[in-house]
């Protein structure tokens, strides 16, 4: 018997039925592969994050280069609203300042009417990652932003963003901070403590056209860093007084190490779209059906 198994054909037969067998036994089952993760969609309720749509991760954009002007200029603009007093009119309020002041009431219907039509807010960084990098952004994305420090961005905006699970930008002009009908320093760090984006607004709402050299540091660098200061967070974006800019004023920004900055309604720049990102005053003659339709046809 040990004869037979020391013919090297039965050796080889032999080893050659181990190899096999042991292969098989090796092989993971096809049904015991787990499968690929599948894209989570955020299920989404006021109160609650914005759903995005089911997508395949995106790729780490860290090594990627920018977009050109060209390909940011090309994208889907995102509608951004830019809101200033949220209070009732006064017999003394003039026809054009009741533009810039929308009464509490119609505000409050006018975020009903967003949330109830589907739109999400996203933040400034979100918007800086879809428009250099192109990465997604939630269902129907909208940013609302509000200038000028009014105490009515924290006693009536706020709560009424809360309500709806909004978040909103604020642009704080720092002279204002601490005075009366205006947001305190405590103030502007609550908002910032509860998700908003505190950007800056200059220090006293000087138009950047007429800056002088030393202005930039009294309007920009100074109110940055108090901003920082009160937030314990970068200053990253900017809105332009009055909407008002000039290609000089691009580099003075980059220069401060902002990443983007918002004016109003007028084309943005082909060299540094992201310097000129539009936006539109939301009118307090507006109801909301007549707000929606402005950003559609704006945007």
């Amino acid at each position: 018997m040990l004869t037979y198994f020391r013919r090297p054909v039965v050796l080889f037969a032999l080893v050659l039925v181990a190899a096999v067998t042991s292969f098989l036994l090796l092989k993971p089952d096809a049904a015991t592969i787990a499968a690929p993760p599948k894209p989570v969609t955020v299920n989404t309720h006021q109160g609650t994050l914005p759903k995005t749509r089911a997508v395949a991760p995106a790729p780490d954009t860290a090594a990627l280069p920018p977009a050109t002007p060209k390909t940011i200029l090309a994208r889907q603009q995102v509608p951004i609203l830019c809101y200033h007093q949220l209070r009732n009119w006064r017999p003394r309020d003039s026809k054009m300042a009741k533009t810039y002041i929308v009464e509490e009431e119609n505000f409050r219907n006018q975020i009903k009417m967003l949330a109830d039509s589907g739109y999400h807010t996203i933040s400034p960084d979100q918007l800086y990652d879809y428009l250099l990098h192109n990465k997604p952004l939630p269902e129907k994305p909208i940013m609302l932003t509000f200038d000028d420090t009014n105490l009515d961005h924290y006693t009536v905006a706020a709560p009424v963003l809360e309500q709806y699970g909004f978040r909103g930008v604020f642009f704080v002009m720092t002279v204002s901070l601490g005075r009366p009908n205006y947001m305190s320093k405590a103030q502007v760090k609550a908002l910032s403590d509860a998700g908003h984006t505190i950007g800056s607004h200059t220090w006293d709402h000087h138009n950047v056209k007429k800056y002088n050299p030393e202005d930039w540091v009294t309007q920009i660098e100074k109110p940055s860093k108090q901003l920082q200061e009160i937030t314990g967070k970068p200053v990253l974006y900017f809105a332009y007084p009055f909407g008002l800019w000039n290609q000089q004023a691009i580099p003075e920004l980059k220069k401060r190490n902002f990443r983007a900055a918002f004016q109003l309604a007028t084309s943005r720049d082909s060299l540094d779209p992201m310097f000129t990102i539009r936006r539109i005053i939301a009118s307090g003659y507006w109801s909301p059906k007549q707000l929606h339709r402005s950003m559609v046809n704006s945007f």
